[in-house]
């Protein structure tokens, strides 16, 4: 990996980001430089250990590898205001929804570039990060920043970022907003909110932690978990009707595409 590593934006994913790195110790601090106004936790976690938080414009020539961690609707000024200051050859790895590859290379004077979408569990290294860039160079400074912190898919074409958002970036929110309308189900069928909470997400974590270590088939571990006409298959009746859990994820998915095609305008 060519270092330093350059952090511009430092917030939710960003954060993620160097917890993970500080977590793996993937990076030392030295290798570190973090651009915030407004650092949160973890940037401030990594300048405590050495890295280098809000160094002054002169510094950020040093920069070998760049990370655009800021939100969507800042990147273009973001870009104008750091890319003077940047070495010619310093690659920049983007996790900025929706934004084209060649649109941040032009924004960056066409320095190369890598496109990612990665997730918050990063920040306990069991992320999971789409990579896309047509550059041999840009793709494995991808890959050795996002590695250390999970699972990385290589993309064969851009056009699939957008997919990747939706079953993938977008998609930890829909499993929590799954535990906690099943915690409601629970407590609407009897249970105190504890119990419920207890229950619902030590069955969730463990149901993954299973499909992960067996290697099993979603569907093949959904049919040994449902007896013929059983509790199981009732409600799966339900969840699997024309207009359950099937189609509403289809309509997320196409509903988080478009957002993320609109962000790239």
């Amino acid at each position: 990996m060519v270092t330093p590593i350059l952090m511009l934006g430092a917030g939710r994913m960003g954060g993620a980001m160097l917890a993970g790195w500080r977590k793996s110790q993937a990076f030392t601090p030295a290798e570190l430089m973090i651009r915030d106004p407004h650092p949160g936790e973890a940037a401030l976690a990594a300048a405590g250990d050495g890295a280098v938080l809000n160094a002054p414009d002169t510094d950020l020539s040093k920069a070998r590898t760049v990370v655009l961690a800021v939100k969507p609707q800042i990147w273009r000024e973001a870009a104008a205001e750091i890319s003077p200051l940047l070495a010619p050859d310093a690659v920049v790895v983007s996790i900025v929804v929706g934004v084209a590859a060649a649109d941040i290379s032009k924004a960056f004077g066409g320095r190369r570039v890598a496109r990612v979408m990665p997730t918050t569990a990063a920040a306990i290294c069991q992320g999971t990060a789409s990579l896309f860039s047509g550059d041999a160079e840009a793709l494995g400074r991808a890959r050795a920043l996002f590695e250390p912190l999970g699972a990385v898919v290589d993309l064969a074409d851009e056009g699939l970022m957008h997919a990747a958002t939706g079953v993938s970036g977008s998609a930890p929110a829909y499993l929590y907003a799954f535990v906690e309308a099943l915690e409601a189900a629970g407590v609407a069928a009897g249970l105190t909110a504890p119990e419920s909470a207890r229950l619902a997400r030590t069955t969730i974590t463990g149901a993954a932690a299973l499909l992960l270590q067996s290697g099993e088939e979603p569907a093949e571990l959904r049919r040994q978990v449902t007896s013929p006409g059983g509790t199981t298959q009732a409600a799966l009746e339900v969840l699997m009707a024309e207009e359950g859990l099937p189609a509403l994820l289809r309509e997320a998915v196409a509903a988080c595409v478009r957002r993320a095609r609109e962000l790239a305008v």
